[in-house]
C-alpha cells in the first residue's frame, strides 16, 4: 500500500478537477445544443451563460456529492483506497476524451461510476464493492433516460395540441426567445449534478488518506470543482454540439424548449434525491421523445441506436479500464 502523502493527494486533486474540466467541455453540449442549434443564442453567448449557470448550480448542492463519496464503497475502510480513486479517474479521463474526440455523446456519470467499482473490485476485493449501493446507482441511470424520453414525447404532445392552429413562425418566434430561460435552467441543473461527481471522489480520497473522518464536503473542494466544470464548460464541445442539436433530426426552437425543460426537470429531480444521473442521457433521450412526438419517422434511429451503445459499454469498459490501471499502478508504486 502506498503511503499517504501531500503530493500524491495533489495528483487526486489535479486529476479529479481535469475530470471535472473535461467534464464541462464533454457536456456543453447538454445545456446549450438545442439553443444553438435552433440560433435561439449565438455559440459564445451560449457557452459564457452555460459556463456561469455551471458554477452556480456546482456550488449549491452536495448531496450527489456525498453518493459518489460513500455509496459504491467505504472509502474509511479501504485499502489502496488512494490508487483506487487516481485509476479510477484516469480511466474515466480516457473514455471521456476518446467519446469526445469521436464526437459520442456518452455519460461521464457511467464512466465515473463504472471505473470507481472496477478500481475498487480489483484494488480491495469483490467484498469491498457496496454492491447495494451500486445497483442503486445503475438504476438510477438506466430509468432516468427512459422517464426523460417520455416526459420529452408528452411535453411535445401537448405543445403540438396548444398551438395546433397558430403560425409555425410565429411559434417559433416565441420559443426562440424562451430557449434562453430553458438553457439557463439546463446548465444550472447540469450544475447540480455533474460537478458533484467530482466533489464525491475528492472527498472520497480524503476520507480514503485519513485527512478527514466524513464525508461533508469541504468549501475549497466545492469551489475547485465549480470553478473546473465552468472553465471546461466555457471551451465548448464542438463535436458533440454538432452530433446533439443537428444529426439526431431538425430541431425547431418549440423542439428545443421542451427537450431542455423535459431534461432539466429529471436531472434536478435526481439532485433533489441525492442521485447521480448522466445529463448526458436525460437530454439525448429527451431529444429523441421530442422528435417521436413531433415526426418518428424524421429522428434518426441509426444514429441513436450507436449512441445508446455508447452508453451501454460505458460502465463494463471503464471498470475494465480501472482495473487494469489500478495492476499498472500498483506493481509501479
Amino acid at each position: 500500500m502506498v503511503e499517504t502523502s501531500i503530493w500524491i493527494l495533489a495528483i487526486v486533486v489535479f486529476l479529479a478537477l481535469a475530470f471535472d474540466f473535461i467534464n464541462g467541455f464533454h457536456d456543453t453540449a447538454n445545456a446549450i445544443a438545442t439553443s444553438v442549434s435552433t440560433r435561439a443564442l449565438p455559440p459564445r453567448t451560449a457557452i459564457l451563460m452555460a459556463a456561469v449557470m455551471n458554477f452556480l448550480g456546482a456550488i449549491t448542492f452536495t448531496g450527489v456529492a456525498k453518493t459518489i463519496g460513500g455509496s459504491v464503497a467505504d472509502p474509511a475502510t479501504l485499502d489502496n483506497g488512494i490508487e483506487i480513486v487516481i485509476a479510477t479517474l484516469i480511466a474515466a479521463i480516457i473514455w471521456n476524451l476518446a467519446t469526445w474526440w469521436f464526437g459520442i455523446p456518452s455519460s461521464s456519470s457511467h464512466a465515473l461510476i463504472g471505473a470507481l467499482a472496477g478500481a475498487v473490485f480489483v484494488g480491495a476485493g469483490s467484498s469491498s464493492v457496496n454492491w447495494s449501493g451500486f445497483i442503486k446507482i445503475v438504476e438510477g441511470l438506466i430509468l432516468s433516460p427512459l422517464i426523460a424520453f417520455a416526459i420529452g414525447y408528452i411535453v411535445m404532445t401537448i405543445l403540438k395540441w396548444i398551438f395546433a392552429k397558430r403560425s409555425p413562425h410565429t411559434v417559433n418566434k416565441g420559443f426562440r426567445t424562451m430557449q434562453i430561460l430553458t438553457a439557463a435552467i439546463q446548465s444550472f441543473t447540469h450544475g447540480t449534478n455533474d460537478a458533484q461527481k467530482a466533489m464525491g471522489i475528492i472527498t472520497f480520497a480524503l476520507v480514503a488518506a485519513g485527512v478527514q473522518d466524513n464525508l461533508d464536503v469541504p468549501l475549497w473542494v466545492k469551489i475547485s470543482a465549480a470553478t473546473a466544470m465552468a472553465l471546461g464548460t466555457s471551451v465548448g464541445g464542438w463535436k458533440i454540439i454538432k452530433t446533439m442539436g443537428t444529426k439526431i433530426f431538425k430541431i425547431e426552437p418549440i423542439n428545443g424548449f421542451a427537450a431542455d425543460i423535459s431534461a432539466a426537470s429529471v436531472i434536478f429531480t435526481a439532485t433533489l434525491t441525492h442521485l447521480p444521473v448522466s445529463t448526458t442521457h436525460a437530454i439525448t433521450s429527451a431529444i429523441l421523445g421530442v422528435g417521436s412526438a413531433k415526426r418518428f419517422r424524421e429522428v434518426k434511429w441509426g444514429l441513436a441506436g450507436r449512441i445508446v451503445i455508447a452508453w451501454v459499454v460505458t460502465i463494463p469498459i471503464a471498470a475494465v479500464l480501472s482495473g487494469l490501471i489500478f495492476k499498472v499502478l500498483f506493481d509501479l508504486f
